[in-house]
């Protein structure tokens, strides 16, 4: 098969399709257009927005699911216990906490997650509104430093 070069500079430099051999004839067929899931990408960011951390009085304190459950819990019990009090173990290592303080930090968690959700969901009006831009997706967050990405090892220490 001959291919003048006026094909083959097309075929080997458009990017908007694949170039076939169809019936002995060089033919693009166009890539499918591919729709952005807004909803998944805005919810995604808002995870690790929200499992980021939040520092409270100088400690670091782990806002993931798990983290959040634990300090509802132990808020329960000072709720429960005014006198109540237990080690905390933070991003700088372990604290000593009274009641008052771990109904503080229970605060600021459900503080930076409710922020994260509402965050969430400007975003999303955005999108429905046909202003989002994609700029906004790391603007606004309780903390718009791009959260780290941690390892798997370093998450368990």
């Amino acid at each position: 098969m001959k291919i003048d070069d006026d094909l083959w500079a097309r075929s080997a430099t458009d990017i908007t399709g694949r170039w076939c051999l169809i019936d002995g004839a060089l033919t693009k067929t166009p890539f499918p257009d591919v729709q952005v899931d807004f909803a998944a990408l805005i919810a995604a960011e808002r995870y690790q927005r929200e499992a980021s951390g939040v520092v409270v009085d100088g400690s670091t304190i782990d806002t993931s699911r798990d983290g959040q459950a634990l300090i509802a819990g132990a808020a329960v019990s000072a709720i429960l216990d005014s006198s109540y009090k237990c080690s905390w173990k933070t991003a700088e290592g372990f604290v000593e906490l009274d009641a008052p303080r771990i109904i503080s930090i229970a605060t600021a968690v459900r503080a930076h997650v409710q922020t994260c959700f509402d965050r969430e969901l400007t975003l999303l009006r955005a999108v429905e509104t046909g202003t989002y831009r994609d700029s906004m997706l790391t603007e606004g967050w309780p903390d718009s430093s791009p959260p780290e990405k941690t390892s798997v090892i370093t998450q368990l220490q």
